[in-house]
């Protein structure tokens, strides 16, 4: 009784070990995996929409743009991380891109929050322009390979 009690402590030990012990870190995409936008519009879809829903797509236009601007010299599309560019997966780089990606939350945080309180002033057919737009640069940032 008294060696199964202690085989059982020991395997309940080992098991815990193994969960808290150190991982070896994977390299974190450079651009988010969850950045995107749903659809494309086109002027008269969007001049049927509510001034509600523009805002909304302005709104989405925006964060996504954010995410991949910086990022275009090296990748234009999710999933590529430092080490398939060829970037050490040092700590220092990881914690580079940690604090890049945080300080891009933030911004991106505060930026809808400034346009959720003023956005609605605007005039719908200047939102239907902007989604337009902000639509070109995006459908450019797929074809930017072309440049290479």
């Amino acid at each position: 009784m008294k060696t199964k009690i202690t085989l059982l402590s020991i395997c309940l030990f080992l098991i815990a070990a193994s969960g808290f012990s150190q991982k070896k870190t994977a390299p974190k995409s450079i651009i988010s995996k969850n950045i995107g936008i749903k659809k494309y519009h086109d002027g008269d879809e969007l001049e049927r929409m509510q001034k509600g829903q523009l805002l909304d797509l302005y709104v989405e236009r925006i964060e996504v743009l954010t995410n991949i601007l910086p990022y275009i010299a090296f990748a234009t599309k999710p999933g590529v991380t430092m080490s398939t560019l060829g970037i050490p997966n040092s700590n220092d780089n990881r914690k580079a891109l940690d604090n890049q990606i945080e300080n891009t939350d933030n911004y991106v945080k505060n930026t809808i929050e400034f346009q959720k309180a003023i956005l609605p002033y605007s005039d719908k057919e200047n939102l239907v322009a902007a989604v337009l737009f902000y639509e070109e640069i995006m459908k450019s940032i797929h074809s930017y390979d072309e440049y290479n």
